[in-house]
């Protein structure tokens, strides 16, 4: 039976310093957990007699597990509708330096939508992106609740790491990219199969710091050219567009 401090202990992760404090997240549901499971050893899962008996061997390393009924498991639930398991999960290490100029990276400055980063991690997840670069001023925390069930597993395959972007730009020998309305047409300009992409705030796109480090501007046209339309795209999508037109191209 799950004791009410242990309930109020799976709760308290909604919250970012609750998260930073454990170093631990939360996910939920059956295909998620599957998904992230292989990826991170569990601090602790609590799921149904039935998930447990067919998910077994995804159990080796948890440092602790509880087998409650569906009562009990949505008391201590973040979800509307929980679904058999939870799992408690370390958060990664974020340090990082680029070490691969040849690879693709993606950098967020101030995505703040938590269901758009998420997303974000699906596209990078699909197009072979390993790592995100996230600026820690205005970002959304990738450990979020509602970005961690957005990405629908992507957290298993992408690291995001949040550092101090302007200075790892500076440090960068590679091309940096970035999307801004002035920028020059993506369709027609070359682009390098390595690189950095630099996708920015959803309502101001990439800050003026930022922005003087970006070597190539793009632009995302509408079609017909010219023509009245809305806008802007929601970054998630522009993202989708930008990684689509780099790998369609390497």
């Amino acid at each position: 039976m799950l004791s009410k401090a242990r309930i109020k202990w799976i709760k308290s992760l909604e919250m970012r310093k609750y998260r930073l404090l454990h170093n631990a997240f939360l996910a939920e549901g059956p295909k998620l957990v599957g998904e992230l499971l292989p990826y991170f050893t569990p601090l602790y899962v609590v799921a149904t007699k039935e998930w447990l008996t067919q998910n077994s061997l995804l159990l080796g390393a948890a440092k602790e597990v509880d087998e409650v009924s569906q009562e009990e498991l949505e008391r201590a639930s973040l979800l509307r509708k929980p679904q058999s398991v939870l799992a408690v999960l370390p958060m990664r290490n974020t340090d990082f330096k680029i070490q691969d100029p040849k690879s693709l990276y993606l950098a967020l400055d101030g995505v703040q939508d938590p269901g758009n980063l998420g997303t974000i991690l699906r596209i990078a997840d699909w197009f072979g992106i390993r790592h995100i670069l996230c600026g820690t001023e205005g970002t959304a925390d990738v450990y979020n609740p509602k970005c961690v069930q957005s990405c629908m597993g992507a957290l298993a395959r992408v690291e995001v790491h949040y550092c101090n972007l302007p200075e790892v730009l500076k440090e960068a020998q590679m091309p940096i990219y970035g999307t801004f309305l002035d920028g020059k047409d993506i369709y027609q300009e070359e682009l390098s199969p390595n690189g950095i992409i630099v996708m920015g705030n959803e309502g101001n796109g990439i800050s003026e710091e930022v922005a003087e480090l970006v070597s190539h501007r793009l632009y995302v046209p509408n079609f017909p050219k010219g023509s009245l339309t809305t806008e802007s795209l929601n970054v998630a999508v522009a993202t989708g567009i930008v990684c689509a037109e780099f790998r369609r191209r390497s």
